[in-house]
């Protein structure tokens, strides 16, 4: 199913209705009444046997009467004639169609089969596109085109918005109207039978008309696809999601039977998916109402390198409910600045305070707001600024608004306003509309607008975190984890005990209270014996979760003979409230004596779509009381440990307070950070817990630790992001004899490659990107630095210089399309590196690498001038044709042949 074949959908020359009706309140009349009145350019034919034409347009009996091949088909008829319908268009070669008709999965069929599945079978076999079933249908107004039945009509615009509600997608179009938002495309997804979000995120996350993207999410299928594709477009626009579905349906709706959540509830889909957005650098919003102050504040404002908001209003009242409500964002209003409030204090009347928000009284007149936008904007005091204003009739508030936006307008910078008030307002709001200026009704919708801005930031942070394969500052014993997982496969255990669980975690350097496995309570005594008072003796069952609801668990035990009488009572208390579970014996460990110690929990638990995640929060018995666990998605670097840490409620009580000196945090990330190695190294790994671990200012110690094992094979690709690829680095020898190393980039290589860049020559810059480029922001060279593996490749050669320092010399990208049936490439070397060789092994290894992830064809556009590169590219075997942009050769390779001779 090819992602090309989406044109024919978004941008189709020519459309067949089949269904097209006459008759009122009927799908097949609404479509082809909204398709002619949008204005499209292209051809519209409708199919219906029983009419000559339908709203003025000739129509035709079937598909096979229609005088021309339709690049789309809209299907508005019952669900059983779509199969055949399907086979009629697949014959004349149709690459998409909309399929109107819903409820498809639970129709069935005369094969006796639900018919979603012989419909995608037939789309798949015949290389069609599928929208739907049960869609609104889709609408491109740059183009003309409202292939829906709404009743809703939209203008131009650069919004892209997703959504899987007909209803909540009229909803965002009635509101999108009067607010002068306008959109690039509209697609409703329906029960995403094909085209999901995956692909519809692929689309418009590389349409250039559209800025910024909006989804309503109330179901993924597709792991792989959305999570690529989504962070794809993040890196390139802002995305904005409402995940409808908060609250759970059920206790089975929390992940299944993990070893850490024996209460029901508390870590569920919500949570996962939460993670798993954050991860993707899209902003999560709660409801329609922040969704749309979102769409004002992304598409309408500027990007944000901090969290500073200054308020003004021309009320006290108003800047403090602005002040309140950024608290309970989790942020406070920033402090003036010295020569910003003695600026201020000239212009304003007496009594102000110097503080923000900053009120400058209900008679401001607009030269007053004037003034005082201009000093914000000079002095630089906050990243945003919040004006808000009260009408009364002591000041024209028209004349206000229009103030404001000459000085917005000459000054810069990024401007909320909040005009409070309904009808009294309404000309003012629609002045900053007009002027694209973010506006909002109260102080509150217009900080949390703000609020948005800052997650957003925040968002596309975390998205630019590329973790390594393996952290550099420790090197675990992978073979000696392994050899237990081994061999507890081969004695067909899938839980492994704690001995061999905290042998795991030793392995990659997580330091562990030793426990001792002792098979009945004389041997007990003879460890406590060994290993000194006081200990701990927990009671080994498979079948025993919850230990100290048995009286499983024993603390402070101070004698030998006290530890085999604890030991001996637990076989009497399980053997009658459980005679049937079998015990397997004790495990006997000193107890850790830490009085400054928090308990945290670090644990992994295994999603059926997005796979390993990783869950921190407050440990011991307080995580069944608070419920609440912050999680992550492996690999985790430096970074996002510590947000993960942050996101988490046990964050506040590792700060010093009374006589506990603050817990040593770095410490806390570097285990989650191991342990996300673990996972990543471990396939065989579904859960993992250490519960408590305990963390203070010496740093943590796992006192309890669980893993269980799956015998499973490992799915392939079972991490939702995939990790640098350690595998592929490679060390080379030039033809001088220089030894070169040939690996993936890595974000750390960002300050190398600007040294790279500006080693350079004019002309190696002009052939690489077609025009002289100055600097590059570190915006940009953090794209290119920091890439999707699993859509992207940048191989550089690397190598050290005469100071030992590290260097780039030279680089070769590909990025695949979608559904990596080609990968666009480019390569640049440093001219002093030029005729060593350097060149041919780049393409050499990206070749090797695009065949073996097997993309069919490799592109790239050379200009015509560039003599070298076109004769290296020869000899690779590319051939060289015409291109749509004069001095510009397009050059192709296929990759799955036979391996060609170099």
């Amino acid at each position: 199913m090819s992602f090309r074949y989406l044109q024919s959908l978004f941008n189709p020359q020519s459309i067949a209705v089949i269904g097209a009706s006459s008759r009122p309140h009927r799908i097949g009349s609404v479509l082809m009444r909204n398709l002619l009145a949008g204005g499209f350019a292209g051809v519209i034919m409708p199919v219906n046997p029983k009419r000559d034409a339908v709203g003025g347009v000739l129509a035709y009996p079937d598909v096979d009467a229609l005088p021309r091949t339709p690049d789309l088909a809209i299907i508005c008829t019952p669900a059983a004639t779509i199969p055949g319908i399907l086979e009629q268009l697949g014959r004349r070669g149709t690459r998409a169609a909309i399929v109107m008709a819903g409820h498809l999965a639970t129709t069935i069929g005369p094969d006796g089969r639900p018919l979603d599945q012989t419909i995608l079978e037939t789309a798949r076999r015949h290389g069609i596109r599928l929208l739907g079933g049960g869609t609104l249908g889709v609408m491109v107004p740059q183009f003309g085109l409202n292939a829906t039945f709404s009743q809703v009509s939209v203008q131009p615009g650069n919004v892209g918005f997703v959504s899987q509600s007909d209803a909540v997608g009229t909803m965002v179009l009635d509101w999108a109207l009067p607010k002068k938002v306008g959109f690039s495309h509209f697609v409703s997804l329906g029960s995403a039978l094909d085209i999901g979000f995956g692909e519809a995120l692929d689309f418009l996350g590389s349409d250039p008309g559209t800025r910024a993207i909006l989804l309503y999410i109330e179901s993924i299928r597709d792991r792989r696809s959305f999570m690529a594709a989504a962070r794809s477009a993040a890196r390139n626009k802002p995305v904005v999601a409402i995940k409808a579905g908060r609250a759970p349906r059920s206790a089975s709706a929390s992940l299944a039977d993990p070893l850490f959540l024996d209460t029901p509830g508390l870590i569920d889909e919500d949570d996962v998916f939460d993670a798993v957005l954050r991860r993707a650098g899209i902003l999560r919003v709660d409801d329609l109402d922040e969704l749309f102050g979102a769409v004002e504040t992304v598409v309408r404002s500027r990007p944000m390198v901090g969290n500073r908001l200054v308020v003004v209003s021309n009320g006290g009242g108003a800047g403090v409910m602005a002040e309140d409500s950024l608290h309970l964002g989790g942020y406070t209003m920033p402090e003036l600045q010295e020569n910003t409030v003695t600026r201020l204090r000239r212009l304003l009347p007496t009594g102000w305070d110097g503080r923000n928000p900053i009120d400058i009284r209900v008679d401001a007149p607009p030269k007053r707001y004037d003034d005082v936008l201009k000093i914000l904007a000079e002095n630089r005091d906050g990243d945003a600024i919040l004006l808000v204003h009260t009408p009364n009739a002591l000041t024209s508030s028209i004349d206000t608004a229009q103030a404001v936006i000459k000085t917005i307008r000459s000054s810069g910078g990024n401007l909320l306003t909040c005009w409070v008030g309904d009808e009294s307002v309404a000309a003012e709001r629609k002045l900053f509309v007009d002027s694209g200026i973010a506006t909002f009704d109260t102080p509150e919708h217009a900080t949390r607008a703000f609020l948005h801005m800052v997650n957003h930031r925040l968002a596309r942070e975390v998205l630019m975190q590329v973790p390594p394969s393996m952290p550099h500052d420790f090197l675990p014993d992978v073979e000696r984890a392994r050899a237990i997982v081994r061999r507890a496969l081969a004695e067909g255990r899938t839980r492994l005990t704690e001995p061999e669980a905290k042998t795991i975690l030793d392995a990659y350097g997580i330091p562990v209270v030793e426990s001792v496995l002792a098979a009945n309570p004389q041997e007990v005594a003879r460890v406590a014996d060994r290993i000194g008072p006081p200990v701990s003796v927990t009671v080994m069952s498979r079948d025993i979760r919850r230990k100290w609801e048995v009286g499983g668990v024993a603390l402070n035990v101070e004698t030998p003979a006290a530890a085999a009488a604890a030991a001996q009572g637990m076989l009497t208390r399980i053997g009658a409230l459980r005679p049937d579970t079998p015990v397997s014996g004790f495990a006997v460990q000193r107890m850790e004596s830490r009085a400054h110690a928090r308990q945290l929990i670090i644990g992994v638990a295994t999603d059926p779509l997005f796979g390993p995640i990783i869950v921190f929060g407050e440990g011991g018995r307080a995580l069944e009381v608070y419920r609440h666990m912050a999680v992550g998605l492996p690999p985790l670097n430096l970074p996002l440990a510590q947000d993960l840490i942050d996101r988490s409620r046990a964050a506040a009580m590792l700060a010093a307070y009374h006589t506990h000196p603050q817990a040593d945090r770095d410490a806390i990330a570097l285990t989650l950070i191991k342990v996300s190695q673990l996972v990543v190294d471990l396939p065989e790994i579904r859960e993992l817990d250490i519960n408590p671990l305990f963390a203070d200012d010496r740093g943590v110690i796992a006192v309890d630790a669980h893993i269980q094992i799956s015998a499973e094979a490992p799915k392939a690709q079972r991490l939702s992001i995939r990790p640098y690829p350690e595998g592929l680095e490679e060390t080379t020898t030039l033809r001088n004899g220089r030894s070169v190393v040939l690996r993936p980039i890595r974000p750390e290589d960002e300050p190398t490659h600007y040294v790279f860049m500006s080693r350079l020559t004019p002309e190696d810059i002009l052939f690489r990107f077609f025009h002289y480029i100055g600097t590059l922001p570190h915006s940009e060279m953090a794209r290119l630095t920091q890439i999707d593996y699993d859509r992207e490749m940048a191989f550089i050669a690397s190598a050290q210089d005469d100071d030992g320092q590290p260097e780039t010399l030279g680089v070769i990208r590909a990025i695949a399309d979608p559904d990596k049936h080609s990968a666009e490439f480019s390569i640049i070397i440093r001219s002093d590196m030029k005729g060593l060789g350097l060149g041919s092994k780049l393409m050499i290894k990206m070749i090797d690498y695009a065949r073996q992830r097997g993309i069919h064809e490799m592109t790239g556009d050379v200009m015509a001038e560039n003599a070298p590169m076109l004769k290296l590219l020869k000899v690779f075997g590319f051939s060289a044709g015409a291109s749509d942009e004069p001095g510009i050769v397009h050059v192709s390779l296929p990759l799955q042949e036979e391996a060609s001779s170099h």
